[in-house]
């Protein structure tokens, strides 16, 4: 998504990012655009509801902060906002981002994932209103519905 055409844009969608990456599959991948960096089912199924129903999307990374599809990651990697251990990014960063990339210009913004997920996106981008539409779901249920949505 291009910075300056954030203001045509109605609809973003957060993605989360995955766990199984390229270089689990492909160690030599080398640096590799954040939408084919994540491999898994649920990555696959989330970023295919984000083009399917949004204007824009980006991808909410543990390590990285928010990724346009475009950017590059750099390599592997295994952050998570599930484990403190692992140093995910904070909050304070995550706002900046939030302003840098101008996120809250969107009429709607609707979030992917688990409940870690959905916390880190509440405090990051309040006070703007974040929709969890498949919040509550077991994952089998909300990977189901999200395939099923837009459609």
């Amino acid at each position: 998504m291009a910075r300056e055409d954030l203001g045509a844009v109605s609809i973003l969608v957060i993605v989360p990012c995955g766990k199984a990456k390229i270089w689990d599959r492909y160690p030599t991948a080398g640096p590799t655009p954040a939408e084919r960096a994540y491999v898994g089912a649920p990555f696959k199924v989330n970023s295919d509801y984000a083009r399917r129903t949004s204007d824009a999307w980006v991808i909410l990374s543990a390590k990285y902060g928010f990724l346009d599809p475009v950017d590059a990651i750099p390599g592997p990697y295994n952050v998570s906002f599930k484990d403190p251990r692992s140093r995910p990014i904070e909050i304070v960063t995550l706002r900046e981002q939030v302003e840098d990339r101008g996120l809250r210009r969107f009429d709607t913004v609707i979030g992917l994932g688990g409940k870690e997920y959905r916390e880190v996106l509440r405090l990051s981008l309040a006070p703007k209103l974040v929709e969890f539409p498949f919040a509550g779901l077991s994952l089998f249920e909300g990977l189901h519905a999200t395939k099923q949505a837009g459609r």
